[in-house]
């Protein structure tokens, strides 16, 4: 994606500061590393790493939708732009146009784009300009000069909210400010953008949704329209917009990111995948690990979809890209309604065709690599985010959510879950002729493919974290073997072996809320290998890159 559409950029930028407060406390409560040096260079050590994305044309077929859900999707990604600003303020506390402005080289000003600041996100938040620091593990939700020691000491509204900033006051003390106070502007905006677009929704289900979506912007309670989201089945048009995930926040995992999709329902598709969710409560039950882990049932109104996106922005377009969804987060609407699954077509084939195909060539030994197939790659894919409603959600011993006692462990725990119960609920599945593509060794073969392209991602991401656990459990399972040409092939009784107990590991550690353990786990076995780093090495010098960029928008899209 080399001609990067940073959709923001058409907005004029508002001064609204990120926090609301007046412009003079801004150097007190906003964590910056930014010297006073008048240009930044590219460090020497950033070298090569400009060339990392491929680019790739952000296309969708629209002749089937009428004119009304054209104006719809363009109504759509003009408040998706809104939200990429936003998300911008959070990741990054100076002022962008003053960053992008530093740097003469047009191509390390697409880097900073790309990267919403100058912290390479695929290589660990390492900063890649001169004048810069390490990125503040809190990003910019919380005060730069903020400890651990001194949060946890404090006590004050909005704590641990979601949808707030912490911020410090003139007598030093710590407080929360609600997203619809420090971006007030903003999100009147985005709403009144989402208003209008429901005036041209064909479908009443999806007009409820966008007009309660617009109201939690200006009210800062999302569950409502996180209820209405789950109730609709009928749209040909669909977004994930607002503040979502909890990645950014790498200190706590409390605070929710902005960011926007905006997708095309892939009607085909979708009915092929409607008859999974009805297994999702018996492969609750028949989860390896202890009874008390398992209690929760996932809610009945499970949904599988395909889609293609037409846009990307915020947090979903920082680094790399997502290529399924599972929502909505709010525990509550899960264990009542379940979650949608959105498998994200388009992007999910540019990633199997540009980088998954040439890694398979690379790394995996030549007699399994006809076991690398586009169907096992999405199916792998989409049970990971089916996967993300088994499980538990709360602690056995009834003290809080595991999200809340796992602290900034508990979303790459999360998506190591994921990984791994994904691809058991797949052995499942196909045993019982539920799939019926492929054959086991597809799975497996491409799912071990898969982890090489995850690992690349670096430590700073939280799927980067959970595919190097993996990587390094598999290993000392012996569920794959190197030969002498650093090939990789797939041991499948053993990986069986090792997806089973890594499963009843993960969801022990999120059922007790073991913080220590779970800090422990990410200690001896979160980590890259000398000799799997000479593998990605072989990677990087055969030119595969390590994922995608859009061009996109209106004017690719032909809108």
């Amino acid at each position: 994606m080399k001609t990067f559409y940073l959709g923001s950029a058409a907005l004029a930028v508002l001064t609204l500061t990120a926090c609301g407060q007046p412009a003079q406390n801004q150097a007190e409560s906003l964590p910056t590393t930014e010297t006073t040096a008048p240009a930044h260079q590219l460090l020497e050590s950033a070298q090569g790493r400009l060339d990392i994305y491929q680019s790739v044309d952000l296309t969708a077929d629209l002749s089937q939708l009428s004119e009304d859900q054209l104006q719809m999707i363009r109504l759509l990604i003009d408040a998706s732009t809104i939200m990429d600003d936003l998300f911008w303020q959070q990741a990054y506390a100076g002022d962008r146009e003053a960053l992008l402005n530093s740097v003469d080289d047009p191509q390390v000003r697409q880097f900073i784009e790309i990267n919403y600041g100058p912290w390479d996100r695929l290589n660990n938040n390492q900063a890649f300009l001169t004048g810069f620091g390490e990125k503040p593990a809190g990003a910019n939700y919380y005060p730069a000069d903020m400890s651990k020691a001194e949060f946890e000491q404090a006590e004050f509204a909005g704590k641990i909210d979601l949808y707030t900033l912490v911020r410090r006051n003139d007598a030093g003390e710590l407080y929360a400010v609600p997203y619809n106070e420090a971006y007030a502007e903003q999100l009147t905006a985005a709403a009144e953008l989402l208003r209008k677009a429901a005036d041209f929704a064909e479908s009443e289900s999806f007009a409820n949704y966008l007009r309660l979506r617009a109201d939690a912007f200006e009210s800062n309670e999302y569950q409502a329209s996180d209820f209405a989201w789950m109730d609709m089945t009928d749209n040909a048009v669909d977004i994930v917009m607002g503040p979502i995930e909890t990645y950014e926040d790498q200190l706590y995992g409390y605070r929710a990111g902005f960011e926007s999709y905006v997708l095309i329902k892939d009607l085909a598709w979708s009915q092929r995948l409607e008859k999974y969710a009805e297994y999702l409560p018996e492969l609750q039950r028949e989860l390896p690990v202890a009874t008390e882990y398992k209690t929760e049932m996932p809610g009945s109104g499970a949904q599988l979809n395909a889609y293609d996106v037409v846009y990307y922005a915020g947090h979903s377009n920082a680094g790399s890209k997502t290529i399924a969804i599972n929502l909505p987060n709010d525990e509550q609407v899960q264990l009542e309604k379940g979650t949608r699954r959105l498998q994200l077509k388009n992007a999910m084939r540019a990633k199997f065709d540009e980088i998954l195909l040439p890694i398979a060539d690379e790394l995996i030994v030549p007699e399994q690599r006809e076991h690398i197939t586009f169907d096992a790659f999405f199916a792998n894919t989409m049970f990971h985010e089916v996967a993300h409603g088994l499980g538990i959600k709360n602690t056995i011993d009834g003290s809080g959510t595991v999200r809340e006692a796992l602290k900034e462990h508990a979303s790459p725990l999360e998506e190591g879950k994921a990984d791994i119960l994904g691809l058991y609920m797949v052995t499942q599945l196909l045993e019982k002729g539920v799939i019926t593509e492929g054959v086991l060794e597809d799975y497996y073969t491409t799912f071990l493919a898969g982890i090489f392209r995850s690992v690349r991602f670096g430590a700073s991401s939280a799927h980067g974290k959970a595919n190097m656990i993996r990587f390094n459990y598999f290993a000392d399972a012996g569920a794959f073997t190197r030969n002498e040409n650093g090939q990789y092939a797939v041991d499948m009784a053993a990986m069986r072996s090792a997806m089973a107990s890594l499963s009843e590991k993960i969801l022990t550690l999120q059922g007790d809320g073991d913080y220590a353990g779970v800090g422990e786990l990410f200690e001896t076995m979160g980590n890259v290998s000398p000799t799997l780093q000479a593998d990605l090495d072989r990677l990087s010098d055969a030119a595969i890159p390590v994922d995608i960029t859009f061009n996109q928008g209106k004017d690719v899209l032909g809108l």
